[in-house]
């Protein structure tokens, strides 16, 4: 008995310095893996990086990982016409089935889902803000985007009838999408009126609608759907084959 309690005893303590050893790499990975991850994409800040699952040795020592969580603060991606950025203010990825190279210096996930949001200001940039004539005698311009409730866009305009600015800015409920898996497009739902002028709709959706292209974003995730909140739009991201570095 006396040998079956010291047998027990050792079981435990190789036992939890085993958890102790495996805790510790872990740690190790994920701040290598997180310099990497902002070297590799020009980050201003280190993103934070978890690996999931335990033991994290055993799949280390058979080549994968099951699941990865990338969080990155202030992402700047391409804007779409490669001269312009446009700031993410919170990309957050899960990456499942992480495969790496024999050298560990790159990996790819099966897959990733994740979560970003871009900030009303950000996407009013794209919006067109300076004053432009959609008729004679009529300037618009939209300045100011935010929470309409209900998944909607609120775009405030203001117009300028036969030199008089109106008195009061016009407001459009507009519906926001995600196209061709790059791009945030936002439409209104149903068209303002400035004044009594009767207006074209092709003449007045050229300033209440408007469309961001966001690519460039790591490891080749792409766009998936989007929805309009209380600070900025809420855009839902995926991938296959998504490259991590290297």
């Amino acid at each position: 008995m006396r040998a079956l309690r010291i047998l027990l005893v050792v079981v435990v303590i190789l036992g939890g310095l085993f958890v102790i050893v495996d805790r510790v790499a872990v740690n190790f990975a994920e701040g290598e893996a997180a310099d990497r991850l902002k070297a590799t994409e020009n980050l201003a800040a280190t993103p934070d990086v978890s690996i999931k699952g335990f033991p994290f040795l055993t799949q280390v020592a058979g080549g994968s990982l099951d699941e990865v969580e990338v969080g990155i603060q202030d992402y700047e991606a391409t804007a779409g016409d490669g001269a312009r950025k446009i700031r993410i203010d919170d990309l957050h990825a899960d990456m499942k089935g992480v495969e790496f190279s024999g050298d560990y210096s790159s990996a790819t996930a099966d897959s990733a889902t994740g979560t970003a949001t871009v900030s009303y200001d950000e996407l009013l940039k794209t919006a067109r803000s300076e004053p432009t004539q959609v008729a004679p005698g009529v300037t618009a311009n939209v300045v100011g985007l935010s929470d309409g409730g209900n998944g909607k866009i609120k775009v405030e305009v203001e117009a300028t009838v036969l030199g008089t600015e109106l008195p009061e800015p016009v407001y459009v409920l507009s519906s926001v999408q995600v196209v061709d898996g790059d791009t945030v497009r936002v439409q209104a739902d149903a068209l303002p009126k400035f004044g009594s002028i009767a207006l074209p709709e092709s003449r007045v959706r050229k300033i209440t609608d408007f469309q961001q292209k966001i690519d460039g974003l790591p490891g080749g995730i792409r766009l998936d759907k989007v929805e309009a909140g209380k600070s900025g739009v809420h855009i839902t991201v995926k991938g296959s084959d998504v490259r991590l570095a290297g």
